[in-house]
Order: structure tokens, then C-alpha cells, then sequence
């Protein structure tokens, strides 16, 4: 089921983890609706860079979640965040068109290097730019 012009359901819900272990990862009603709003925002992600966006990991059921040691209150769960890539752009670079571009956002993190962890907010966007470095936790910014 596509939820916009590039972007399917599968592709935010797909999980190897929840497969081998029989975990349900399929949205309800509400975060099938974030859902799409996430997809829309990852078109505009799309249209920024001009490539392809690639989706590592999107939805994650709550008991999905714990199994992989996501954060307790993380956006993946309610459907409100992807971690990305884009072919022939570095992480560091899709960070930094992301967070320069006027695209309305809740969190920008960079990931180790490997890639962009996007979330939205449900309320007001706080627009936070982190880097996340293995033994030094979150920094702001892109460092």
C-alpha cells in the first residue's frame, strides 16, 4: 500500500527483528495516520536532495522497540520517525541539507555516521540537531 507517491506502508513497518521473532508490526488506525505524514515528510526529504530516500527503520511496535533497545519514549513508536540514507550523499551531508533546509521538523540526529535518524513532533517542532557518538551519547549540532 502506498501512503504517498514513493513510500510504502511495507517499507515504514519492514523489520528482520520482528520477523524472525513473530513480533506484530503492523500500525493501528492513529499511527497508520502519523504514518502518513512521516511519508509526506520524507517526500519533502526527497525533493531537498533529489535522490532517492532510503528507510532503515521506521515503525517499531512498542514490544519491538524494547527488544532492539530503542529508546522508552521513542517517535518510531508512534509512528513519527524514520532513520534514513540517500545514495551518493554521506550521513553528515543529509543532516546538513535537512537542518539548513526550511523542512519542519522535531529532531535531526546523525547517527554514528551511518545515518539520519528524522522525527516529527506532534505538537510544536523543536527543530533539535543532534550527533550521536558511540561512548559520548548526544551532542547538539552536527559535530
Amino acid at each position: 500500500m502506498y501512503l504517498t507517491k514513493f513510500f510504502t506502508l511495507d517499507e515504514l513497518t519492514v523489520s528482520e527483528t520482528a520477523a524472525r521473532k513473530g513480533i506484530d508490526n503492523q500500525p493501528d488506525a492513529l499511527v497508520l495516520a502519523r504514518l502518513k505524514r512521516l511519508a509526506a515528510f520524507l517526500e519533502e526529504i526527497r525533493g531537498l536532495v533529489k535522490r532517492p530516500i532510503l528507510v532503515s527503520s521506521g515503525y517499531r511496535s512498542p514490544s519491538l522497540n524494547r527488544l532492539i533497545g530503542g529508546a522508552a519514549r521513542s517517535a518510531h513508536m508512534s509512528g513519527l520517525a524514520a532513520d534514513i540514507s540517500a545514495p551518493g550523499v554521506s550521513p553528515r551531508e543529509l543532516a546538513a541539507l535537512i537542518a539548513d533546509s526550511d523542512l519542519e521538523f522535531d529532531q535531526v540526529i546523525l547517527e554514528f555516521d551511518r545515518w539520519v535518524h528524522v522525527g516529527l513532533a506532534e505538537g510544536t517542532a523543536r527543530r533539535q540537531v543532534l550527533t550521536a557518538r558511540k561512548g559520548l551519547g548526544y551532542r547538539a549540532g552536527l559535530v
